[in-house]
């Protein structure tokens, strides 16, 4: 997995030390779970502080082959064998997100490295329906089995 620092953009909040450990907030469809996500979310969890992933409730199709449960199971497997201070939740999908000025927390633009700002899920997911595994090395390989099985188990064309 790569480690390598993000670029980061502040749009509002002064930076914290985090002493009572409050969550950084990431928020996603992850279909599937892939190391540009899992790198992203290890920019914080690397600097002590856990992190909320909440997982967008959205209706498989075509784009989000995974039901909103198994992405949530696939999230949950992959933190949980590498002992991360980790939740994750549901929420309702969403039109926007939304701030006020002085909202008393940081609100961060992260930017990947060059070296793995090219992944994403939809490459995984052609990668996959090509039936070359290009795709394993982009998805960590504690839940490389369940991508397929629950490709596998869905009716939907990915």
């Amino acid at each position: 997995m790569n480690t390598e620092r993000w670029d980061v953009k502040n749009h509002g909040g002064n930076p914290t030390t985090n002493e009572s450990k409050k969550y950084a907030i990431f928020i996603g469809r992850y279909q599937p779970y892939h190391q540009g996500h899992i790198s992203l979310i290890m920019q914080k969890i690397n600097n002590g502080i856990p992190a909320l992933i909440m997982v967008r409730d959205i209706a498989p199709d075509a784009k989000n082959p995974f039901t909103t449960e198994q992405t949530v199971d696939m999230i949950k497997k992959y933190h949980a064998a590498h002992n991360h201070d980790v939740e994750v939740i549901i929420i309702p999908d969403m039109e926007s997100v939304n701030f006020g000025r002085g909202v008393g927390y940081e609100i961060n633009e992260f930017s990947p490295p060059e070296n793995i700002g090219w992944i994403s899920a939809t490459k995984i997911r052609d990668s996959i329906k090509e039936g070359n595994n290009d795709w394993r090395k982009l998805v960590d390989e504690s839940i490389q089995e369940d991508v397929e099985k629950y490709l596998s188990e869905t009716n939907i064309n990915i």
